[in-house]
């Protein structure tokens, strides 16, 4: 009998997300009590939106949703999962290659912290869409809206 709350910690820059993000998010509230959106932080990458433009922008997507919290984090995805108490990684999967990186990971996650990964393959419809294609079909000024939630608001002037 489940007597406490579950948590996944779903880790990613979300730069921006996507429908397949969003896919993965709604389909995880089906079994996770709350979602945590983790934004990740790495100096040595060079995003599109600012920290601040994706927190808002997600804080908004999911404002009358009590079970979708959004966060930050810069240092081991498993130790920012373990502090927020998670009980699970949530990962997304598009492809075969996806898999063989993230089930590695997740064996290193799990002898870390003994948190294991959960793992959710993309819907078909949604299977091509990334973050970097959305990036570089906004870099051209080519409309992005079917690739992005609905309720997303990019903000102006990109």
């Amino acid at each position: 009998m489940k007597t406490s709350e579950t948590t996944a910690f779903y880790p990613g820059s979300f730069d921006p997300f996507t429908l397949g993000h969003e896919s993965i998010l709604l389909r995880a509230l089906q079994i996770f009590d709350k979602v945590i959106l983790a934004i990740g932080v790495n100096d040595s990458k060079h995003y599109y939106f600012t920290l601040e433009q994706r927190i808002d922008m997600l804080q908004d997507l999911y404002t009358d949703n009590p079970c979708v919290e959004v966060v930050t984090y810069s240092d081991l995805t498993v130790l920012a999962a373990q502090r927020h108490k998670a009980t699970a990684i949530l990962r997304g999967i598009r492809s075969a290659t996806d898999f063989e990186y993230e089930k590695n990971l997740a064996d290193i996650n799990r002898s870390l912290t003994h948190i294991d990964t959960v793992f959710f393959f993309s819907e078909p419809q949604y299977s091509h869409i990334s973050s970097s294609m959305v990036r570089e079909l906004l870099r051209y000024n080519y409309p992005v809206e079917s690739f992005i939630p609905q309720n997303l608001k990019l903000p102006k002037g990109i």
